[in-house]
């Protein structure tokens, strides 16, 4: 079974009282709303993940209105895991962004069983690009672009690169887009569901993409990573791919690695290993045609 599974309406049920549990890459869920955003959002976005029938779950999430006036006046949505409030309230209108925001933020904080690094994720015949990008770079647009041509997603915000075995686990959810991307992947992708648009937030105008059902599917699914690719757009420039030295490269990711100094020697090694066994690349581009072919003739680092 599935979350789609349920009616907006009996999902909406189970979310005001039990809660649902379902999975996301290798994460269980407990997720308990009474708001609508909140079941409408989760039922748009999430409705081809697996329910679960368990006794454990990794994350016990409640979105929910604050009591007093704020329940009422300028009404706000609060966050909880495991009953406590780790952030301030949100307006009520960006409540499903907040469950979004709030999942990465568990994951980034609690899973230090992986190196976890900010990046979306893509994947190719078993080959993993990872596209580490500050805000505004274009990374989620180029994500969005790549998975509706056939790439995989594995995610659009966490690398989570497993201490393990180095591979890359993927974690596939809903693309992220802001501002100018929003319009852009809605004709770039009609196929693709997209989500109302959220004003106001803290990162502007923000909207969810759902992950293609190929990647929900294939959940369990690592890979390997191939290309360390710096994304970066700008208007009217060429597409153009430009070696980077893998020093700076492993320099800047441990620098935006989530728990790189939780992990000590394992993060270090995790890290190092996975750059070495990249083709590490500086990527300026304008046009996702443009992007998209140069991504499809990337060179394998590998036999």
């Amino acid at each position: 079974m599935n979350i789609a599974t349920y009616s907006r309406e009996r999902l909406g049920q189970y979310m005001a009282t039990d809660g649902v549990r379902f999975r996301t890459g290798p994460f269980v869920v407990d997720l308990r709303s009474t708001l609508p955003a909140v079941v409408e959002g989760i039922h748009q976005m999430y409705g081809e993940y697996p329910l679960i029938e368990s006794d454990h779950a990794d994350f016990y999430l409640h979105l929910k209105q604050p009591a007093g006036i704020r329940h009422w006046w300028r009404p706000q949505v609060c966050f909880a895991l495991d009953g406590h409030e780790p952030f301030k309230p949100l307006p009520l209108s960006q409540a499903f962004p907040m469950f979004e925001w709030a999942l990465n933020w568990c994951v980034a904080s609690h899973m230090h069983c992986y190196l976890i690094i900010h990046a979306a994720v893509v994947e190719r015949d078993g080959c993993v690009a990872v596209l580490p990008a500050p805000p505004g770079s274009g990374k989620s647009t180029l994500c969005a672009g790549l998975i509706s041509r056939g790439w995989r997603l594995f995610s659009d915000e966490l690398a989570l690169i497993s201490l393990k075995d180095r591979r890359v686990i993927p974690l596939p959810r809903p693309v992220g887009l802001k501002n100018n991307s929003i319009d852009i992947m809605r004709a770039y992708a009609p196929q693709a569901v997209i989500g109302p648009n959220y004003t106001d937030t803290r990162k502007g105008t923000v909207a969810h993409m759902k992950a293609p059902t190929t990647s929900i599917r294939r959940a369990d699914e690592s890979g390997r990573a191939a290309w360390i690719v710096f994304p970066k757009y700008t208007a009217g420039a060429e597409a153009r791919l430009t070696p980077r030295d893998p020093g700076q490269t492993a320099l800047y990711l441990a620098q935006n690695a989530f728990n790189y100094s939780v992990l000590g020697r394992a993060g270090f090694e995790t890290l190092t290993a996975v750059v070495d066994g990249c083709r590490c690349y500086d990527f300026e581009y304008s046009q996702l045609d443009d992007a998209i072919e140069i991504f499809a003739a990337l060179e394998l680092p590998y036999a």
